[in-house]
């Protein structure tokens, strides 16, 4: 354990629990619904509403073997290529065997994916990487609002313990390192408010991704990194975090446009738009077999490519053959999306280009979600399964919320009987806090040099001034200038610490693999860097990346109790 934590007021309040899950995606619900199944009285907390995650802005889909003729094989190979020689396989065979039954159960619970009028068969599409349909969608283009609003309404309909618009800070354990619960901070007036508790012996972090380090991003508001944060505070291990997904489709909106930005779905690609050029030229012809539809990482290089020789700031997606019915009904939201910011899909291409969208690393967990902390399980984006090694191949990452959260819940009820001992009192090293408006400064630093290209300059440039506002921080934290505790200091923080480690991959990680583009390094090596690169935090936080031995992951092995401060 490292002792560190987060400024912040002492816990007013507190309540008691089996299980707390932090989060309220797919993965997050998924579990927290499974644990109760299982007599586990369960609470879900959440640090917006229970619908505001980042699966209800999925619009491609979910991925599994469910049409004819397709295999999880053939599932398994494709999701290994997208990965790029860092996919862990065994996690990969849980994924693609148990995702069609998961799936079912999805639907199970209320799920109402697109069907065949004829039929009535699940409708399958193709993306980035599948050599097959096999992409399940809902609404069109609206499958994880449709899959957020099944679990949402299962969990309402179950009477499942909630705390919306929460705010997890820290880990809570015992005098023997294990995991006793959570502290949080509720926003607003409600139930509870302010800096609370909530003591469980099992903590399931579902907290989604960290795309909010960057300037543009396909991700919500909230996805600012708190559960990738808490994890190495508490002194979990983290894996694979230079490898952050750049969708290659996302609407520009001018150069300097910032915050969350409107996804352009696969799909599009998938159902037949075509990539151009200012002139109208198919550039990814020829550069894959699949053209528009190669691995995200290989189409993202492509567009930024043409970019640059072009000295364009973004390209086209030209899908006007489809026409005004084909839009309207399989693609509605994307079609309102661009219209309301003056593009007309049906007579005109759409400028794109790539944004931050998907974190395929994370906290560091064994095919049973749990992580090098006793009691502290990881799923959905926050967590590194090996599923996506390198890049994440379309649409699984839906999937493999469902299926780990499906196999935490198994886990953790087969040890139902596992107690915490009480919470140990706070000690040690709380970190200083950011001032709320160095949120902008670290999404600069990141998105100039950590962004879709890096080179090694680049990199140490950006850890230099990551490291300069940390020394600030910690400069002003005793005097008048210390930032207040509060949720935007918090998130202000977190990101740092993410983007520190990040940084810090992507400057060991000295070769182009994935969704990492060293610039200066631009050829794959497997000799050297087929390996993961994890990374912890030390009491005295320092930063400590350390390469593996293979492209497997070593086991989880927990992690030993820090010695109690005398």
């Amino acid at each position: 354990m490292t002792g560190i934590r987060l400024t912040a007021p002492a816990p007013g309040w507190a309540i008691d629990a089996d299980v707390v899950v932090v989060g309220s995606g797919v993965a997050g619900l998924t579990a927290a619904l499974r644990c109760a199944a299982s007599g586990l009285a369960t609470v879900v907390v959440t640090k917006a509403r229970l619908d505001d995650g980042s699966t209800r802005w999925a619009q491609g889909g979910i991925a599994a073997a469910l049409g004819e003729g397709d295999t999880p094989e053939q599932h398994l190979d494709d999701t290994l290529v997208a990965g790029a020689g860092l996919c862990d396989e065994e996690a990969v065979r849980t994924l693609v065997t148990e995702g069609p039954g998961a799936v079912r159960r999805l639907i199970a619970t209320g799920a109402r994916f697109d069907t065949d009028p004829g039929s009535g068969e699940i409708e399958l599409t193709r993306e980035g990487g599948h050599h097959r349909r096999r992409i399940a969608h809902a609404g069109g283009d609206a499958t994880g609002a449709e899959i957020s609003r099944a679990l949402v309404d299962a969990v309402r309909d179950q009477g499942l313990r909630t705390i919306e618009n929460a705010l997890v800070l820290d880990l809570l354990t015992d005098a023997e390192g294990r995991t006793a619960g959570i502290t949080l901070h509720v926003m607003g007036e409600g139930q509870h408010d302010g800096v609370g508790a909530v003591h469980a012996p099992t903590v399931v972090l579902a907290t989604g991704g960290m795309g909010q380090v960057f300037s543009a991003t396909t991700n919500p508001a909230v996805s600012t990194g708190d559960g990738v944060a808490l994890a190495l505070r508490a002194g979990a291990e983290v894996s694979d975090l230079e490898f952050v997904q750049f969708h290659p489709t996302v609407l520009f909106l001018g150069r300097d446009s910032e915050g969350q930005q409107p996804l352009v779905s696969e799909a599009v690609r998938g159902e037949g738009a075509h990539l151009v050029d200012a002139d109208g030229i198919r550039f990814m012809a020829g550069q894959h077999e699949l053209a528009e539809l190669a691995p995200r990482d290989i189409v993202a290089k492509g567009i930024m490519r043409r970019m640059q020789e072009q000295g364009a700031e973004h390209m086209y997606l030209d899908a006007r053959h489809f026409g005004a019915q084909m839009w309207e009904h399989r693609f509605p939201t994307i079609l309102a999306a661009c219209r309301a910011h003056g593009i007309d899909p049906v007579t005109e291409p759409i400028p794109v280009a790539p944004a931050a969208h998907y974190a395929s690393g994370g906290v560091r967990t064994d095919l049973h979600g749990r992580t090098t902390v006793p009691g502290l399980y990881a799923c959905g984006e926050v967590a590194c399964t090996g599923v996506h090694g390198a890049n994440r191949l379309a649409s699984n990452s839906l999937l493999e919320g469902l299926v780990f959260a499906e196999r935490i819940a198994a886990d953790v009820a087969s040890r139902a009987d596992a107690r915490a001992g009480a919470p140990r009192e706070a000690a040690g090293d709380t970190v200083p806090l950011l001032a709320p408006e160095e949120r902008h400064e670290i999404q600069r630093i990141m998105t100039h040099g950590a962004g879709v290209i890096r080179t090694a300059a680049s990199l140490d440039d950006a850890a230099d001034a990551l490291e300069a506002l940390s020394l600030n921080a910690a400069h002003d934290a005793d005097g008048p200038k210390a930032a207040e505790p509060g949720v935007e200091s918090w998130e202000a923080t977190n990101l740092l610490l993410v983007s520190r480690v990040l940084v810090a991959a992507a400057r060991e990680r000295a070769e182009t693999r994935g969704c990492h583009w060293r610039e200066d390094h631009p050829d794959r090596d497997d000799a050297d860097w087929r390996r993961h690169i994890t990374v912890r935090l030390t009491p005295d936080r320092r930063l400590v990346p350390r390469r593996t031995a293979s492209e497997a992951l070593p086991p989880v092995t927990p992690i030993a109790p820090r010695e109690p401060q005398p």
